[in-house]
């Protein structure tokens, strides 16, 4: 049996050779050479992993639902929260066996502070950055989905933050949305900042920029008991002034969350975390950033020369 994989860019990429790292049979497929015809016959197919751009996920998920392929979606899973109630109404068939790609819950410093009593935090911030034109070798930002007004832009690139907001303190919307464009690519957030609360605390921002010259990637959450600052990126979680680093291998964590893909796939339950985001518990998360998406506001540009 085949796992299919649709859309050729990196992750596709790396997703296809992680399943075959996994003793699987991937076949990746370029969403521009998709033939839904030819898909339809096949009998060879077992599930599905969809990695085309953010607007192109309705027409595979009601393929993959109606031949009763469990699918394992790249975030994030749309931009407008009536593309989230459509894609949900459409998987609900294999929703239970499939998986949303936010693999920042495999990173050991989120399952960390997952498993840490978080019960009196009142604030919390996330935030990354990194210079968009250093992203990967051989690579444009103006010829990638991420420059097109729908789909693109840094929120929905770097939702990962979101989703670890959402994570760790069920239950936030979305309080306000402010972000600055690029006069070259209208309606395209190269720097975005997202303020999350629910009633009765925590609030916090989630803050992701194209633009910071040095890449980072950093959260801290604050409470009536504790301060924990975390460095995502070496990791490490300091707690109250004592460090731990962590153990991680960035692959490691697209590698786990294939592997509880495949297990839910065969009938399993996954490996054991608890933070699994299996898409069928994964709405919430998916509601909140279309509802970030939708409520931005521009309120300038930034001058970075893109080439």
């Amino acid at each position: 049996m085949v796992i299919l994989v649709v859309g050729a860019g990196s992750i596709g990429a790396r997703h296809a050779a992680n399943l075959e790292a996994l003793g699987e049979t991937a076949e990746l497929i370029p969403w521009r050479g998709f033939d839904r015809a030819a898909v339809e016959r096949r009998s060879d197919v077992e599930a599905f992993v969809i990695a085309t751009a953010t607007d192109v996920r309705l027409e595979l998920v009601e393929l993959a639902a109606v031949k009763g392929w469990p699918v394992y979606i790249e975030k994030p899973l749309a931009f407008r929260r009536a593309d989230v109630s459509a894609i949900y109404e459409a998987a609900a068939p294999v929703a239970g066996r499939s998986l949303l790609g936010f693999m920042m819950r495999y990173h050991p410093a989120v399952r960390a502070l997952a498993e840490t009593d978080l019960s009196d935090a009142y604030g919390f911030s996330f935030e990354i950055g990194h210079d968009v034109r250093q992203w990967r070798a051989n690579w444009r930002f103006a010829d990638s989905y991420a420059a097109r007004a729908e789909g693109g832009g840094v929120l929905l690139d770097l939702c990962h933050e979101i989703d670890m907001a959402a994570c760790l303190f069920p239950g936030l919307g979305v309080l306000g949305c402010d972000s600055l464009g690029h006069a070259d690519f209208p309606g395209v957030d190269f720097a975005t900042r997202v303020t999350l609360g629910r009633e009765g605390g925590p609030v916090g921002t989630v803050a992701m920029d194209y633009v910071s010259p040095v890449s980072l990637r950093r959260g801290a959450i604050r409470g009536e008991s504790f301060v924990r600052d975390v460095d995502f990126l070496i990791p490490r979680i300091e707690d109250g002034g004592v460090a731990e680093t962590l153990r991680f291998e960035r692959n490691e964590m697209f590698l786990d969350a294939m592997r509880d893909f495949l297990a839910l796939v065969r009938g399993g339950a996954g490996a054991g975390n608890p933070l699994m985001p299996r898409l069928d518990r994964m709405r919430p998360v998916a509601e909140l950033i279309a509802a970030a998406w939708e409520a931005r506001r521009f309120h300038g540009c930034v001058a970075m020369e893109m080439g």
